[in-house]
């Protein structure tokens, strides 16, 4: 990380083991991670090196806000959030695609980035290296019946990420009276899965074909603060390793 200030990053939903891995690589790179999830335990238990350690309800939109208003009193604006709330559910064709499982999908993935990303847009829009970062999936591009809900719901991520894009990019270098060099950037990081070496040490036989590592992701999570913002800004990139 060559950025001349240490960064501040919030991750979102970072107890698991890409959440994990790209903490502890933002942290190695020198920046100040702040961690929230669900489970005040387990982010204790697996990410004890972060800065600051927050159990929070991001799908409340009370929660996220409050949840801002304690990072700002307790350590002041941040500059990257990483948004990795999620979850799977698929299956049973299009016909079996339920409202239930649906509901939960959207709750976690959308309405967790709807909250996080505006109650924290402020501060991304002003840090001279702000960076608002989602996971996506490569099924996005290639739906299936059995992933429907799944994929609606990414493709809505998308879309918001987009939209956050084109507002930092209005308010920078877009700007017709006052234009500045664009600094801040949304991006999507696309991936068919994740993987890591529990996975692997769990199915030795299983070749991964275009997963993840969530070590690689990590790099590439860190080495947004050193991205160009007016090249990054807006796009879709892939993680998926190459055959």
């Amino acid at each position: 990380m060559t950025t001349t200030q240490s960064p501040t990053v919030l991750i979102a939903g970072a107890t698991s083991a890409s959440g994990v891995a790209a903490a502890q690589a933002l942290h190695d790179a020198g920046a100040r991670v702040l961690v929230a999830g669900t489970s005040a335990e387990r982010l204790a238990e697996r990410l004890p090196f972060a800065a600051g350690r927050y159990a929070a309800d991001l799908s409340d939109p009370a929660a996220a806000h409050a949840l801002a208003d304690r990072i700002h009193d307790e350590v002041g604006p941040i500059d990257g959030l990483i948004h990795l709330v999620g979850g799977w559910r698929g299956g049973k064709g299009l016909a079996g695609q339920s409202d239930e499982d649906y509901d939960f999908l959207h709750r976690n993935v959308v309405t967790t980035l709807r909250n996080t990303s505006r109650a924290f847009y402020a501060d991304i829009a002003a840090s001279p290296v702000g960076r608002l970062a989602v996971v996506s999936s490569t099924a996005v591009r290639q739906p299936t019946g059995s992933g429907a809900n799944y994929v609606a719901v990414k493709a809505a991520a998308e879309a918001w990420t987009m939209a956050t894009a084109a507002g930092l990019r209005a308010a920078q270098s877009g700007s017709k009276q006052t234009p500045v060099p664009q600094h801040s950037a949304a991006v999507v990081l696309v991936i068919k899965a994740f993987v890591d070496a529990a996975a692997r040490q769990r199915d030795p036989e299983k070749d991964f074909a275009g997963f993840t590592d969530v070590t690689d992701f990590a790099t590439a999570v860190a080495g947004l603060f050193d991205a160009d913002a007016a090249a990054l800004n807006g796009t879709r990139l892939s993680l998926v390793p190459r055959a």
